[in-house]
């Protein structure tokens, strides 16, 4: 993993989780795979591996560019501009 410039543009410390849950799926009645936690407003959505894929759909819509799983035993972020693990 390697930083991309937009890890060096989110706010220290990362931002709290708003919900422990995808509000959307929860909102809908669907189910999420796994969750995501947005490091620029701490919106939580679901991953791709989801059927509506709130995660990503977060990022599109307001263009926030880094997300980290939320799954317990996992550390990792994405960047969804550079398309990479960082």
């Amino acid at each position: 993993m390697s930083e991309c410039p937009h890890v060096a543009e989110l706010p220290r410390p990362e931002p709290p989780a708003l919900t422990d849950t995808c509000p959307q799926c929860l909102a809908a009645g669907t189910h999420h795979v796994q969750l995501r936690l947005c490091l620029v407003c701490g919106y939580v959505g679901c991953c791709d591996s989801s059927p509506q894929r709130h995660a990503t759909g977060h990022h599109l819509e307001t263009g926030h560019p880094v997300m980290r799983t939320l799954e317990p035993g996992e550390d990792w972020r994405w960047c969804f501009v550079d398309n990479a693990l960082v």
